[in-house]
């Protein structure tokens, strides 16, 4: 076989990469390479799906600002024959909560925000207990509010993406890439778990978690991690007022969803590695508690499921590594390393690296500072504050 581009990975990064890569250039033939159609372990369905634009680096606000416009029109964006697909857009907003010691740095990224056309609400300790009363707010210093930002379900937006994707030509193989192979000059060919290799012109890595080892085949140092996290689904008896998403520095992040809650308590110290078994005591001993503190109606609450699934961890930095390395392949990209921000990030970045594939240049989001040379240099970029 042989593809103008080989898109490594057929979650919703290398989904949405294969989607602007038929809009720009309708002629170029795409071939992308998943092992499992059914994505029972990607991370994106095992996702919460929320989307925010609450961060302090310009490329990650410009990237969810784009998504989250995207997503909020999924339907016209991704309707096939007109199938209009519903991926539940529910705009609730995004609270970011910082102990007194904080506020400093949750100003300063506020301004940074509302520079690039954020709408945010900032609010000291009295004003967040008037807008939820049923908070704890004695140790909050600030807090800010994003109304416009929101969450979907995940795995329609990847189902979406990956029906596009079919419609606009692309084509799929069922197997894994285990290495990419350079002989003594350019990658042109793509190894396989089970079938002959892939020929191509051009390689885009965007197998998420098994990104590493596929850039490593070539000598591409790229310093991503799968790391374990749960995510739980739980409810309380005692009435609570409409809540938006809610994430604090002590990594309790949770929403709404149906007739109760789902979410988590991410430990950064959870041992590297593939894992999906399921930690029994993880809600108890961690979420629980964060919960009930910060809301007391939670003091009564019951976890109802648990799951687990894979951040794509950037050990450098927590940041995504987009981009080709000119240097030595200049035909092989990158997409991968999300640490928790792919689903909100999918749709900018998929259209970034399309856009440097296509024209040589990212013409509409410069996502240069979180290309491969930082990762050469040693330079990291990293985000200030909540991740």
């Amino acid at each position: 076989m042989h593809c103008d581009v080989c898109i490594i990975g057929g979650g919703i990064m290398g989904l949405s990469t294969a989607v602007f890569l038929k809009r720009l250039d309708p002629g170029a033939s795409v071939l992308v390479v998943e092992p499992d159609p059914t994505y029972e372990f990607a991370s994106t369905v095992l996702s919460a799906g929320g989307a925010r634009r609450l961060f302090s680096r310009p490329e990650n606000i410009e990237m969810s600002t784009f998504s989250i416009g995207f997503l909020t029109r999924f339907a016209d964006e991704m309707a096939v024959d007109g199938d209009r697909p519903d991926i539940a857009w529910r705009e609730e907003g995004y609270l970011f909560l910082v102990p007194p010691a904080a506020v400093a740095m949750l100003e300063a990224n506020a301004r940074t925000q509302e520079a690039l056309g954020v709408e945010i609400v900032m609010m000291d300790p009295a004003a967040l207990k008037r807008r939820y009363p049923s908070m704890t707010v004695d140790d909050v210093g600030a807090a800010v509010l994003s109304p416009r930002d929101g969450w979907c379900d995940p795995s329609a937006v990847l189902q979406g993406f990956r029906r596009m994707a079919r419609h606009l030509g692309v084509a799929f193989v069922r197997d894994r890439v285990i290495a990419l192979d350079d002989g003594d000059g350019p990658v042109r060919r793509a190894v396989l778990q089970d079938g002959p290799p892939l020929a191509a012109d051009r390689f885009v890595i965007a197998a998420g978690a098994w990104s590493e080892p596929i850039a490593a085949s070539i000598g591409m140092p790229l310093p991503i991690s799968p790391m374990r996290r749960f995510e739980h689904y739980f409810a309380t008896r005692t009435p609570i007022e409409p809540l938006p998403f809610v994430k604090d520095l002590a990594r309790l992040a949770f929403r709404p969803e149906g007739s109760g809650y789902t979410g988590t308590v991410v430990n950064s110290d959870e041992p590297r590695g593939v894992n999906f078994e399921l930690d029994p005591g993880h809600f108890e001993d961690m979420v629980w508690p964060a919960l009930a503190h910060r809301f007391p109606a939670f003091e009564a609450t019951r976890c109802l499921r648990s799951w687990a699934g894979l951040y794509e961890v950037c050990e450098l930095d927590g940041n995504p590594v987009i981009g080709n390395w000119p240097e030595r392949h200049p035909n092989v990209y990158t997409v991968a390393g999300f640490s928790g921000h792919g689903l909100m990030h999918a749709p900018a970045a998929g259209r970034g690296v399309a856009e440097l594939i296509v024209h040589g240049e990212f013409r509409s989001i410069d996502l240069a500072r979180l290309g491969l040379g930082r990762v050469l240099r040693g330079e990291p970029y990293p985000e200030t504050g909540i991740l």
